[in-house]
């Protein structure tokens, strides 16, 4: 990828506010039953993929992370790694709509220095 490509500074933006929030991480409590979760160190930034790149349905988020390296490099997926059941990312990405951590997580990448200005 491009050094002048403009997910590199979005990347460390997000990953600062990840960072913010690690405790709050720390303090879900992840389903027993069921699929795997999905992170949600990795679910949130492709959700910032999801509204940057105008992508309707978490089926073709998860079709598009399949195929393409930039979307791995930025949530944080190897190359080998497979992406998510997209049922799995709602069920997710719901529960952490419920208990406001995808509303601290924005809160977190506003309030980075490098967009307060």
């Amino acid at each position: 990828m491009r050094r002048d490509h403009p997910l590199r500074p979005i990347r460390e933006i997000a990953n600062a506010a990840l960072t913010d929030l690690s405790e709050d991480f720390a303090a879900l409590d992840p389903p027993k039953l069921g699929r795997p979760s999905v992170p949600p160190e990795r679910l949130l930034p492709a959700m910032l993929l999801q509204a940057f790149y105008g992508i309707r349905s978490e089926r073709q988020l998860m079709e598009r992370m399949e195929f393409d390296l930039l979307f791995c490099w930025f949530v944080g997926l190897g190359v080998d790694d497979a992406a998510w059941d997209h049922s799995s990312f709602t069920t997710n990405r719901d529960r952490l709509l419920a208990g406001e951590i995808a509303a601290k997580f924005l809160a977190a990448v506003l309030a980075q220095p490098e967009l307060s200005g």
